[in-house]
C-alpha cells in the first residue's frame, strides 16, 4: 500500500484531499478533487488549505462545491513498485569532502574557511 499524498504547502503534514491547478493562458486557478496522480504542475492541498486559498487578483477560482474526501488506500503493486523505485532514487546527502591536501591543517567557521600562514 503507498503512503498518502501530503498536502504541497510548506510546513503542512496533513493529507492531500484536493488538487490545484492553474490555467494561465485563462487566468483560472482551479481546485478539484484529488488527482489520480501527482502531476507536474498541480498541487495537491489539504482540506483547510483548498477551502482557503484564493486567487492573485485579475484571475478567476474556480472550486468544487463538494466534500474533499481522501482517496481510498490502493493495494495496485505498480504504484507500490513505482513509489519504492522514486523513494530509493532519492539523493542521498554526501559527507564534504575535504579539498586541502594530507597533513594541511584547517578550521572552519560556518562558511569561511580559515587557512594557515605558509612557512
Amino acid at each position: 500500500m503507498r503512503s498518502p499524498r501530503r498536502c504541497s504547502r510548506n510546513g503542512c503534514p496533513r493529507q492531500a484531499v484536493a488538487t490545484l491547478t492553474y490555467v494561465y493562458s485563462d487566468s483560472t486557478a482551479v481546485v478539484g478533487p484529488l488527482a489520480a496522480f501527482a502531476e507536474p504542475h498541480t498541487y495537491d492541498l489539504c482540506e483547510p488549505h483548498a477551502r482557503s486559498l484564493t486567487a492573485p487578483r485579475g484571475w478567476e477560482l474556480v472550486r468544487h462545491d463538494g466534500d474533499f474526501a481522501p482517496p481510498p488506500p490502493t493495494t495496485d503493486d505498480l504504484v507500490a513498485l513505482a513509489e519504492a523505485v522514486r523513494e530509493a532514487a532519492r539523493p542521498v546527502p554526501r559527507a564534504e569532502e575535504p579539498d586541502h591536501a594530507p597533513g594541511q591543517q584547517t578550521g572552519r567557521r560556518g562558511h569561511l574557511r580559515v587557512i594557515p600562514p605558509a612557512h
